[in-house]
Protein backbone atom coordinates (compact mmCIF):
# COMPACT_ATOMS: atom_id res chain seq x y z
CA UNK A 1 0.00 0.00 0.00
CA UNK A 2 1.46 3.33 -1.07
CA UNK A 3 1.10 6.99 -0.14
CA UNK A 4 0.31 9.07 -3.21
CA UNK A 5 1.14 12.60 -4.19
CA UNK A 6 -1.18 14.36 -6.62
CA UNK A 7 1.27 13.71 -9.44
CA UNK A 8 1.61 10.02 -8.56
CA UNK A 9 -2.16 9.58 -8.60
CA UNK A 10 -2.44 11.33 -11.96
CA UNK A 11 0.18 8.93 -13.32
CA UNK A 12 -1.78 5.98 -11.92
CA UNK A 13 -4.90 7.25 -13.69
CA UNK A 14 -2.93 7.56 -16.93
CA UNK A 15 -1.55 4.02 -16.58
CA UNK A 16 -5.06 2.68 -16.03
CA UNK A 17 -6.34 4.42 -19.16
CA UNK A 18 -3.32 3.19 -21.13
CA UNK A 19 -4.19 -0.35 -20.05
CA UNK A 20 -7.62 0.10 -21.59
CA UNK A 21 -9.57 0.95 -18.42
CA UNK A 22 -12.01 3.80 -19.29
CA UNK A 23 -11.50 6.89 -17.14
CA UNK A 24 -15.26 7.42 -17.08
CA UNK A 25 -15.63 4.16 -15.15
CA UNK A 26 -13.22 5.49 -12.53
CA UNK A 27 -15.34 8.63 -12.12
CA UNK A 28 -18.52 6.57 -11.95
CA UNK A 29 -17.10 4.35 -9.21
CA UNK A 30 -15.72 7.34 -7.28
CA UNK A 31 -19.01 9.19 -7.27
CA UNK A 32 -21.02 6.12 -6.31
CA UNK A 33 -18.69 5.31 -3.41
CA UNK A 34 -18.86 8.89 -2.12
CA UNK A 35 -22.66 8.87 -2.27
CA UNK A 36 -22.86 5.50 -0.52
CA UNK A 37 -20.57 6.55 2.32
CA UNK A 38 -22.46 9.80 2.78
CA UNK A 39 -25.75 7.95 3.18
CA UNK A 40 -24.27 5.52 5.67
CA UNK A 41 -23.18 8.42 7.87
CA UNK A 42 -25.97 10.94 7.28
CA UNK A 43 -29.08 8.99 6.29
CA UNK A 44 -32.23 11.13 6.30
CA UNK A 45 -30.62 14.51 5.59
CA UNK A 46 -31.00 16.47 2.40
CA UNK A 47 -27.71 16.77 0.51
CA UNK A 48 -26.21 19.84 -1.13
CA UNK A 49 -23.58 18.78 -3.67
CA UNK A 50 -20.98 21.45 -4.52
CA UNK A 51 -19.09 20.62 -7.73
CA UNK A 52 -16.04 22.25 -9.31
CA UNK A 53 -14.99 22.18 -12.95
CA UNK A 54 -12.53 19.29 -12.85
CA UNK A 55 -12.67 15.57 -12.22
CA UNK A 56 -13.43 16.07 -8.53
CA UNK A 57 -16.52 18.01 -9.61
CA UNK A 58 -17.34 15.17 -11.99
CA UNK A 59 -17.20 12.75 -9.08
CA UNK A 60 -19.68 15.00 -7.27
CA UNK A 61 -22.05 15.07 -10.24
CA UNK A 62 -22.01 11.26 -10.37
CA UNK A 63 -22.65 11.13 -6.62
CA UNK A 64 -25.62 13.49 -7.00
CA UNK A 65 -27.10 11.26 -9.71
CA UNK A 66 -26.82 8.18 -7.51
CA UNK A 67 -28.32 9.98 -4.53
CA UNK A 68 -31.28 10.99 -6.67
CA UNK A 69 -31.53 7.48 -8.12
CA UNK A 70 -31.76 6.08 -4.59
CA UNK A 71 -34.58 8.49 -3.83
CA UNK A 72 -32.59 10.82 -1.62
CA UNK A 73 -33.30 14.57 -1.62
CA UNK A 74 -30.40 16.32 -3.33
CA UNK A 75 -29.60 19.81 -4.60
CA UNK A 76 -26.76 20.31 -7.05
CA UNK A 77 -24.61 23.43 -7.37
CA UNK A 78 -21.86 23.33 -9.97
CA UNK A 79 -19.35 25.50 -11.75
CA UNK A 80 -19.77 26.01 -15.48
CA UNK A 81 -17.30 24.77 -18.05
CA UNK A 82 -16.81 21.07 -17.26
CA UNK A 83 -14.95 19.17 -19.99
CA UNK A 84 -14.14 15.54 -20.69
CA UNK A 85 -15.58 12.99 -18.27
CA UNK A 86 -16.97 15.71 -16.00
CA UNK A 87 -19.01 17.08 -18.90
CA UNK A 88 -20.40 13.58 -19.56
CA UNK A 89 -21.30 13.27 -15.86
CA UNK A 90 -23.12 16.63 -16.07
CA UNK A 91 -25.16 15.50 -19.08
CA UNK A 92 -26.05 12.21 -17.38
CA UNK A 93 -27.27 14.12 -14.34
CA UNK A 94 -29.44 16.41 -16.45
CA UNK A 95 -30.88 13.36 -18.22
CA UNK A 96 -32.23 12.24 -14.85
CA UNK A 97 -34.18 15.46 -14.61
CA UNK A 98 -32.12 17.15 -11.91
CA UNK A 99 -31.49 20.85 -12.04
CA UNK A 100 -28.00 22.27 -11.66
CA UNK A 101 -27.76 25.68 -10.00
CA UNK A 102 -24.66 27.89 -10.10
CA UNK A 103 -22.31 27.67 -7.12
CA UNK A 104 -23.03 31.33 -6.36
CA UNK A 105 -26.64 30.37 -5.57
CA UNK A 106 -25.76 28.05 -2.71
CA UNK A 107 -27.05 29.01 0.72
CA UNK A 108 -26.83 26.81 3.82
CA UNK A 109 -30.07 24.94 4.49
CA UNK A 110 -30.92 23.70 7.99
CA UNK A 111 -30.51 19.97 8.65
CA UNK A 112 -28.69 19.35 5.36
CA UNK A 113 -25.27 17.89 4.67
CA UNK A 114 -22.72 19.24 2.17
CA UNK A 115 -20.90 16.99 -0.28
CA UNK A 116 -17.66 18.82 -1.09
CA UNK A 117 -16.59 18.05 -4.67
CA UNK A 118 -15.04 21.41 -5.50
CA UNK A 119 -11.34 20.56 -5.69
CA UNK A 120 -9.36 17.37 -5.19
CA UNK A 121 -5.63 16.82 -5.33
CA UNK A 122 -3.24 18.93 -7.33
CA UNK A 123 -4.08 22.49 -6.36
CA UNK A 124 -1.20 24.75 -7.40
CA UNK A 125 -1.82 27.39 -4.76
CA UNK A 126 -4.28 28.72 -2.18
CA UNK A 127 -7.88 29.36 -3.14
CA UNK A 128 -8.68 33.01 -3.73
CA UNK A 129 -11.69 35.20 -4.41
CA UNK A 130 -15.02 33.45 -4.92
CA UNK A 131 -13.80 29.95 -4.04
CA UNK A 132 -12.02 31.12 -0.91
CA UNK A 133 -15.22 32.86 0.18
CA UNK A 134 -17.28 29.76 -0.62
CA UNK A 135 -15.02 27.55 1.46
CA UNK A 136 -15.31 29.90 4.41
CA UNK A 137 -19.09 30.02 3.93
CA UNK A 138 -19.26 26.22 4.12
CA UNK A 139 -17.09 26.15 7.24
CA UNK A 140 -19.13 28.85 8.95
CA UNK A 141 -22.44 27.15 8.12
CA UNK A 142 -21.98 24.58 10.86
CA UNK A 143 -23.32 21.88 8.53
CA UNK A 144 -21.68 18.46 8.37
CA UNK A 145 -19.41 18.05 5.34
CA UNK A 146 -18.39 14.95 3.40
CA UNK A 147 -15.33 15.56 1.20
CA UNK A 148 -14.68 13.64 -2.02
CA UNK A 149 -11.05 12.46 -1.87
CA UNK A 150 -9.76 15.59 -0.09
CA UNK A 151 -11.34 18.59 1.60
CA UNK A 152 -11.22 21.39 -0.97
CA UNK A 153 -8.33 23.80 -0.56
CA UNK A 154 -5.85 21.38 1.02
CA UNK A 155 -2.91 21.57 1.48
CA UNK A 156 -3.35 25.33 1.68
CA UNK A 157 -5.46 27.82 3.61
CA UNK A 158 -8.37 28.31 3.45
CA UNK A 159 -9.72 24.78 3.16
CA UNK A 160 -12.88 22.86 3.94
CA UNK A 161 -13.10 21.28 7.38
CA UNK A 162 -14.78 17.96 6.73
CA UNK A 163 -16.48 15.52 9.07
CA UNK A 164 -15.87 12.60 6.70
CA UNK A 165 -13.46 12.26 3.80
CA UNK A 166 -13.93 9.47 1.25
CA UNK A 167 -10.39 8.84 -0.02
CA UNK A 168 -10.41 7.36 -3.52
CA UNK A 169 -8.11 4.61 -4.81
CA UNK A 170 -5.24 5.40 -2.42
CA UNK A 171 -4.25 7.51 0.55
CA UNK A 172 -2.71 10.91 -0.12
CA UNK A 173 -0.15 12.79 1.97
CA UNK A 174 -2.87 14.98 3.48
CA UNK A 175 -4.68 11.92 4.84
CA UNK A 176 -1.74 11.00 7.08
CA UNK A 177 0.20 14.14 7.92
CA UNK A 178 -0.95 16.76 10.38
CA UNK A 179 -2.19 19.47 10.42
CA UNK A 180 -3.92 18.57 7.14
CA UNK A 181 -5.22 15.24 8.43
CA UNK A 182 -7.25 17.08 11.07
CA UNK A 183 -9.25 18.80 8.29
CA UNK A 184 -10.29 15.41 6.88
CA UNK A 185 -12.30 14.24 9.88
CA UNK A 186 -13.01 10.53 9.68
CA UNK A 187 -11.23 9.02 6.67
CA UNK A 188 -12.57 6.07 4.70
CA UNK A 189 -10.55 4.61 1.82
CA UNK A 190 -12.56 3.24 -1.07
CA UNK A 191 -11.53 1.30 -4.15
CA UNK A 192 -12.77 2.68 -7.45
CA UNK A 193 -11.88 -0.38 -9.49
CA UNK A 194 -8.50 0.82 -10.69
CA UNK A 195 -6.29 -2.04 -11.95
CA UNK A 196 -3.74 -2.98 -9.27
CA UNK A 197 -0.91 -2.70 -11.80
CA UNK A 198 -1.83 0.93 -12.38
CA UNK A 199 -1.59 1.69 -8.66
CA UNK A 200 1.68 -0.19 -8.18
CA UNK A 201 4.55 2.24 -7.66
CA UNK A 202 7.43 1.04 -5.45
CA UNK A 203 9.06 4.47 -5.63
CA UNK A 204 6.32 5.86 -3.38
CA UNK A 205 6.36 5.64 0.43
CA UNK A 206 4.82 2.49 1.83
CA UNK A 207 1.90 2.92 4.22
CA UNK A 208 2.40 0.50 7.10
CA UNK A 209 -0.80 -1.46 7.56
CA UNK A 210 -2.01 -4.75 8.98
CA UNK A 211 -1.84 -6.56 5.64
CA UNK A 212 1.88 -5.92 5.13
CA UNK A 213 2.93 -6.07 8.79
CA UNK A 214 1.26 -9.32 9.81
CA UNK A 215 3.61 -11.57 7.76
CA UNK A 216 6.61 -10.02 9.55
CA UNK A 217 5.58 -11.26 13.01
CA UNK A 218 8.28 -13.67 14.23
CA UNK A 219 7.18 -17.28 14.57
CA UNK A 220 7.52 -18.83 18.04
CA UNK A 221 7.91 -22.62 17.86
CA UNK A 222 6.53 -24.92 20.52
CA UNK A 223 10.00 -25.81 21.79
CA UNK A 224 11.09 -22.18 22.20
CA UNK A 225 13.27 -21.17 25.15
CA UNK A 226 14.72 -17.88 26.33
CA UNK A 227 17.91 -18.37 24.36
CA UNK A 228 16.19 -19.20 21.09
CA UNK A 229 13.74 -16.30 20.72
CA UNK A 230 16.23 -13.45 20.98
CA UNK A 231 18.31 -11.86 23.75
CA UNK A 232 18.68 -8.10 24.01
CA UNK A 233 21.28 -5.88 25.62
CA UNK A 234 20.01 -2.45 26.68
CA UNK A 235 22.75 0.09 27.42
CA UNK A 236 21.86 3.49 28.81
CA UNK A 237 20.87 5.51 31.82
CA UNK A 238 22.16 8.46 33.79
CA UNK A 239 21.40 9.88 37.23
CA UNK A 240 18.54 12.01 35.85
CA UNK A 241 17.19 9.39 33.43
CA UNK A 242 17.11 6.09 35.26
CA UNK A 243 13.73 5.13 33.82
CA UNK A 244 14.78 5.22 30.17
CA UNK A 245 16.71 1.92 29.98
CA UNK A 246 14.06 0.23 32.13
CA UNK A 247 11.33 1.23 29.70
CA UNK A 248 13.41 -0.04 26.79
CA UNK A 249 13.87 -3.36 28.59
CA UNK A 250 10.15 -3.58 29.26
CA UNK A 251 9.41 -2.87 25.60
CA UNK A 252 11.82 -5.62 24.54
CA UNK A 253 10.34 -8.18 26.91
CA UNK A 254 6.76 -7.38 25.94
CA UNK A 255 7.67 -7.82 22.27
CA UNK A 256 8.95 -11.32 22.90
CA UNK A 257 12.62 -11.08 23.84
CA UNK A 258 13.70 -14.15 25.79
CA UNK A 259 16.24 -12.40 28.02
CA UNK A 260 17.12 -8.75 28.48
CA UNK A 261 20.28 -7.46 30.13
CA UNK A 262 20.37 -3.83 31.22
CA UNK A 263 23.79 -2.19 31.41
CA UNK A 264 23.91 1.17 33.20
CA UNK A 265 26.31 3.36 35.20
CA UNK A 266 26.88 1.97 38.65
CA UNK A 267 26.08 5.31 40.29
CA UNK A 268 22.52 5.21 38.88
CA UNK A 269 19.58 3.71 40.72
CA UNK A 270 18.07 1.88 37.75
CA UNK A 271 15.16 -0.49 38.36
CA UNK A 272 14.69 -2.61 35.23
CA UNK A 273 11.97 -5.29 35.07
CA UNK A 274 12.41 -8.03 37.65
CA UNK A 275 13.13 -10.50 34.85
CA UNK A 276 16.05 -8.47 33.50
CA UNK A 277 19.73 -9.11 34.21
CA UNK A 278 21.36 -6.08 35.84
CA UNK A 279 24.83 -5.01 34.74
CA UNK A 280 26.01 -1.89 36.63
CA UNK A 281 29.24 -0.55 35.10
CA UNK A 282 31.90 1.81 36.38
CA UNK A 283 32.47 2.94 32.80
CA UNK A 284 31.29 2.09 29.31
CA UNK A 285 33.74 -0.38 27.81
CA UNK A 286 33.71 -3.17 25.29
CA UNK A 287 35.09 -5.80 27.66
CA UNK A 288 32.17 -5.63 30.10
CA UNK A 289 29.55 -5.58 27.34
CA UNK A 290 31.27 -8.46 25.55
CA UNK A 291 30.40 -10.74 28.46
CA UNK A 292 26.68 -10.33 27.72
CA UNK A 293 25.10 -12.90 25.44
CA UNK A 294 22.79 -10.99 23.14
CA UNK A 295 21.61 -11.05 19.54
CA UNK A 296 20.74 -7.33 19.44
CA UNK A 297 21.57 -4.12 21.28
CA UNK A 298 19.61 -0.97 22.13
CA UNK A 299 21.86 1.86 23.24
CA UNK A 300 21.62 5.51 24.21
CA UNK A 301 18.35 5.76 26.17
CA UNK A 302 18.87 8.37 28.88
CA UNK A 303 22.66 7.97 28.66
CA UNK A 304 23.37 11.74 28.61
CA UNK A 305 27.05 12.48 28.03
CA UNK A 306 27.89 8.77 28.13
CA UNK A 307 25.85 8.03 25.03
CA UNK A 308 28.72 8.26 22.60
CA UNK A 309 31.00 6.06 24.70
CA UNK A 310 28.24 3.49 25.22
CA UNK A 311 27.44 3.37 21.50
CA UNK A 312 31.08 3.00 20.45
CA UNK A 313 31.61 0.26 23.04
CA UNK A 314 28.49 -1.53 21.77
CA UNK A 315 29.70 -1.22 18.18
CA UNK A 316 32.55 -3.62 18.92
CA UNK A 317 30.01 -6.33 19.75
CA UNK A 318 29.15 -6.52 16.05
CA UNK A 319 25.43 -7.04 16.72
CA UNK A 320 22.33 -5.48 15.13
CA UNK A 321 21.78 -2.25 17.03
CA UNK A 322 19.18 0.39 17.80
CA UNK A 323 20.70 3.84 18.35
CA UNK A 324 18.48 6.21 20.32
CA UNK A 325 18.62 9.51 22.17
CA UNK A 326 22.12 10.26 23.45
CA UNK A 327 23.75 7.79 21.04
CA UNK A 328 22.61 9.89 18.07
CA UNK A 329 25.80 11.74 17.22
CA UNK A 330 27.51 12.14 13.86
CA UNK A 331 30.65 10.42 15.12
CA UNK A 332 28.63 7.37 16.19
CA UNK A 333 26.53 7.17 13.03
CA UNK A 334 29.57 7.43 10.78
CA UNK A 335 31.23 4.60 12.67
CA UNK A 336 28.18 2.38 12.31
CA UNK A 337 27.95 3.14 8.59
CA UNK A 338 31.57 2.08 8.20
CA UNK A 339 30.98 -1.11 10.21
CA UNK A 340 28.05 -2.11 8.00
CA UNK A 341 26.00 -3.55 10.88
CA UNK A 342 22.20 -3.78 10.70
CA UNK A 343 21.37 -0.54 12.52
CA UNK A 344 18.23 1.44 13.29
CA UNK A 345 18.38 5.03 14.51
CA UNK A 346 15.33 6.59 16.15
CA UNK A 347 15.61 10.39 16.31
CA UNK A 348 12.80 12.77 17.19
CA UNK A 349 12.65 16.04 15.20
CA UNK A 350 14.97 17.83 17.62
CA UNK A 351 17.66 15.18 17.28
CA UNK A 352 17.19 15.05 13.51
CA UNK A 353 17.58 18.84 13.47
CA UNK A 354 20.97 18.51 15.14
CA UNK A 355 22.11 15.76 12.79
CA UNK A 356 20.98 17.57 9.63
CA UNK A 357 21.81 21.06 10.91
CA UNK A 358 18.45 22.46 9.87
CA UNK A 359 15.65 23.92 12.04
CA UNK A 360 13.34 21.41 13.72
CA UNK A 361 10.38 23.40 12.34
CA UNK A 362 11.56 22.52 8.84
CA UNK A 363 11.69 18.85 9.78
CA UNK A 364 8.18 19.00 11.22
CA UNK A 365 6.92 20.54 7.97
CA UNK A 366 8.62 17.97 5.74
CA UNK A 367 9.35 14.78 7.74
CA UNK A 368 9.57 12.49 4.71
CA UNK A 369 12.20 14.70 3.13
CA UNK A 370 14.11 14.90 6.42
CA UNK A 371 14.11 11.14 6.91
CA UNK A 372 15.26 10.67 3.34
CA UNK A 373 18.08 13.17 3.84
CA UNK A 374 19.27 11.29 6.94
CA UNK A 375 19.14 7.97 5.11
CA UNK A 376 21.18 9.37 2.24
CA UNK A 377 23.71 10.89 4.64
CA UNK A 378 24.08 7.62 6.56
CA UNK A 379 23.62 4.83 3.97
CA UNK A 380 22.83 1.42 5.36
CA UNK A 381 21.26 2.77 8.56
CA UNK A 382 17.47 2.59 8.86
CA UNK A 383 16.02 5.93 9.94
CA UNK A 384 12.94 6.05 12.17
CA UNK A 385 11.96 9.71 12.44
CA UNK A 386 9.46 9.77 15.29
CA UNK A 387 6.40 11.96 15.04
CA UNK A 388 2.75 12.10 14.11
CA UNK A 389 3.06 10.04 11.98
CA UNK A 390 6.44 8.37 12.28
CA UNK A 391 8.27 8.04 8.97
CA UNK A 392 11.03 5.62 7.99
CA UNK A 393 13.78 5.72 5.38
CA UNK A 394 16.58 3.39 4.32
CA UNK A 395 19.28 3.77 1.71
CA UNK A 396 20.75 0.28 1.16
CA UNK A 397 24.51 0.45 0.82
CA UNK A 398 24.41 -2.00 -2.06
CA UNK A 399 22.13 0.36 -4.05
CA UNK A 400 23.64 3.82 -3.53
CA UNK A 401 22.19 5.27 -6.74
CA UNK A 402 18.62 4.18 -6.08
CA UNK A 403 16.32 6.46 -4.07
CA UNK A 404 15.88 5.45 -0.42
CA UNK A 405 12.99 3.22 0.58
CA UNK A 406 10.37 5.22 2.48
CA UNK A 407 7.49 4.25 4.76
CA UNK A 408 4.87 6.07 6.81
CA UNK A 409 3.24 4.58 9.89
CA UNK A 410 -0.54 4.52 10.15
CA UNK A 411 -0.97 3.45 13.79
CA UNK A 412 -0.67 5.50 16.96
CA UNK A 413 -2.41 8.54 18.38
CA UNK A 414 -1.66 11.93 20.03
CA UNK A 415 -2.02 10.49 23.54
CA UNK A 416 1.35 8.82 22.96
CA UNK A 417 3.11 12.19 23.12
CA UNK A 418 4.52 11.57 26.58
CA UNK A 419 7.95 10.89 28.04
CA UNK A 420 9.43 7.44 27.62
CA UNK A 421 7.51 6.40 24.49
CA UNK A 422 10.67 6.45 22.40
CA UNK A 423 12.49 4.30 24.95
CA UNK A 424 9.77 1.64 24.69
CA UNK A 425 10.00 1.80 20.89
CA UNK A 426 13.76 1.19 21.01
CA UNK A 427 13.18 -1.95 23.05
CA UNK A 428 10.50 -3.14 20.65
CA UNK A 429 12.74 -2.78 17.62
CA UNK A 430 15.69 -4.39 19.41
CA UNK A 431 13.57 -7.42 20.33
CA UNK A 432 12.55 -7.86 16.69
CA UNK A 433 16.17 -7.57 15.58
CA UNK A 434 17.10 -10.21 18.14
CA UNK A 435 14.34 -12.45 16.78
CA UNK A 436 16.07 -12.43 13.39
CA UNK A 437 14.27 -9.72 11.42
CA UNK A 438 16.29 -7.44 9.16
CA UNK A 439 16.76 -3.83 10.24
CA UNK A 440 14.15 -2.61 7.71
CA UNK A 441 11.65 -5.28 8.77
CA UNK A 442 12.24 -4.74 12.50
CA UNK A 443 11.89 -0.98 12.21
CA UNK A 444 8.66 -1.12 10.20
CA UNK A 445 7.00 -3.81 12.30
CA UNK A 446 8.26 -2.27 15.54
CA UNK A 447 6.88 1.17 14.72
CA UNK A 448 3.53 -0.28 13.68
CA UNK A 449 3.20 -2.50 16.78
CA UNK A 450 4.23 0.35 19.07
CA UNK A 451 1.54 2.59 17.58
CA UNK A 452 -1.03 -0.21 17.63
CA UNK A 453 -0.34 -0.80 21.33
CA UNK A 454 -0.86 2.91 21.88
CA UNK A 455 -4.19 2.68 20.07
CA UNK A 456 -5.30 -0.26 22.21
CA UNK A 457 -4.30 1.52 25.42
CA UNK A 458 -5.30 4.95 24.10
CA UNK A 459 -6.67 7.39 26.65
CA UNK A 460 -5.82 10.87 27.94
CA UNK A 461 -2.77 10.70 30.18
CA UNK A 462 -1.38 7.58 28.53
CA UNK A 463 1.98 6.50 30.00
CA UNK A 464 4.84 4.78 28.23
CA UNK A 465 4.79 1.69 30.42
CA UNK A 466 1.08 1.24 29.64
CA UNK A 467 1.92 1.10 25.94
CA UNK A 468 4.59 -1.51 26.70
CA UNK A 469 2.05 -3.58 28.62
CA UNK A 470 -0.35 -3.44 25.65
CA UNK A 471 2.24 -4.83 23.21
CA UNK A 472 1.31 -8.52 23.67
CA UNK A 473 -2.34 -7.69 22.90
CA UNK A 474 -1.25 -5.72 19.84
CA UNK A 475 0.80 -8.64 18.55
CA UNK A 476 -2.00 -11.08 19.25
CA UNK A 477 -4.63 -8.97 17.51
CA UNK A 478 -2.39 -8.47 14.49
CA UNK A 479 -1.71 -12.21 14.34
CA UNK A 480 -5.42 -13.09 14.55
CA UNK A 481 -6.56 -10.42 12.11
CA UNK A 482 -8.44 -8.39 14.72
CA UNK A 483 -6.81 -5.09 13.75
CA UNK A 484 -8.70 -2.37 11.89
CA UNK A 485 -6.62 0.23 10.06
CA UNK A 486 -7.91 3.76 10.56
CA UNK A 487 -9.23 4.14 6.99
CA UNK A 488 -11.36 1.01 7.05
CA UNK A 489 -15.16 1.48 7.22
Amino acid sequence: MYLYTAQAMREADQRAVAMGYPSLLLMEAAGKQAASRLLQRFEGRAVDVLCGKGNNGGDGLVAARWLAHWGHPVRVYAAEGQTGDAAVARQALLAHGLEIAPLSAWEPAPHSVVLDALFGTGLRGPLEGFYADLVEKVNQSGLPVVAVDLPSGLPYQPHIRADLTVALAGLKNEHLFYPHRAACGRIVLESIGMPPRALHNPHLPEVLCKTSMRPLLPARPGNAHKGSVGRVLVAGGYRSYTGAPSLAALGAYRTGAGLVTVAYPADCVVNPPLEAVRLPLLEWNHADLQAVRAEAVAVGMGAAAGGVRAALAALELGKPTVLDADALHKQVLSAYVKAGLPTVLTPHPGEASRLLEIPSEQIARAPLEAAQALAERYPGLVVVLKGGPTVLAWQPQEAPLSPPLLAVNSSGNPSMATGGMGDVLSGVVAALLAAGLSAWEAARLGVYLHGLAGDLAGKPGLLAHEVAEALPSAMRQLQLGGVRDFWEP
